[in-house]
């Protein structure tokens, strides 16, 4: 694999996509997932153990929660993030045990701060709409680089997307660059949330965005 997404999704959003047992989601950006691109699931053998993160514990469910499943003992979703991409990761002396990927991952959430150049620029959740061009200029003059912005696409009667994730790029040694892939190459990161029927897909540039801040 060449490079790595490092995804935040938003829970309200995540919750609206699947009310299953998802309530008072956080109001913050969360933590989905640190992935290499075009691999998964690279060391079947190599099983996922708690106990080797547990001076992580308090950070990884304040940053890393499953959004989905809120009672505080569930591990399954990092289970599943490390079996299918920190297995893959691990090929990178950084991240080549689940302390140091899962710890890494922590470094970098607080490194990028989605959440407060959000603020910054202004953009909060709000009952009114966005451009989405505002949110990635936002984002573009904050990092310098052109993050991968996710949405719901407007449900039956509804005119516009809801944001629901937001992915950064990094090389091997972990520098931001740009997530936009050269024309013609397919994403190889299909690694939406399937959730029910609906799922994320690139945002688009002209449908004003939801940025919900409670489940509707």
């Amino acid at each position: 694999w060449k490079k790595l997404y490092f995804a935040h999704h938003w829970p309200v959003t995540v919750c609206k996509m699947d009310a299953n047992d998802c309530h008072d989601p956080p109001k913050y950006w969360t933590i989905h997932g640190l992935w290499p691109d075009r691999a998964e699931d690279c060391n079947r053998t190599w099983h996922f153990n708690v106990t080797e993160i547990k001076d992580l514990m308090s950070d990884m469910r304040h940053y890393w929660p499953d959004v989905l499943h809120s009672s505080l003992n569930r591990t399954q979703f990092w289970k599943h993030e490390w079996d299918k991409h920190g297995t893959c990761a691990a090929t990178l002396e950084v991240l080549n045990s689940q302390k140091k990927y899962f710890g890494k991952a922590l470094e970098l959430y607080q490194h990028v701060d989605l959440n407060s150049c959000l603020l910054k620029a202004g953009i909060k959740p709000s009952s009114s709409y966005y451009k989405m061009t505002a949110i990635k200029e936002a984002l573009t003059n904050f990092y310098g680089v052109t993050p991968k912005i996710q949405c719901l696409p407007p449900e039956e009667g509804e005119k516009a997307q809801t944001i629901g994730q937001i992915e950064f790029c990094f090389t091997k040694e972990l520098q931001l660059i740009n997530c936009t892939a050269p024309k013609g190459e397919s994403n190889p990161m299909q690694d939406y949330l399937k959730l029910g029927t609906e799922e994320l897909s690139v945002c688009s540039d002209t449908l004003p965005t939801y940025y919900p801040s409670e489940v509707q």
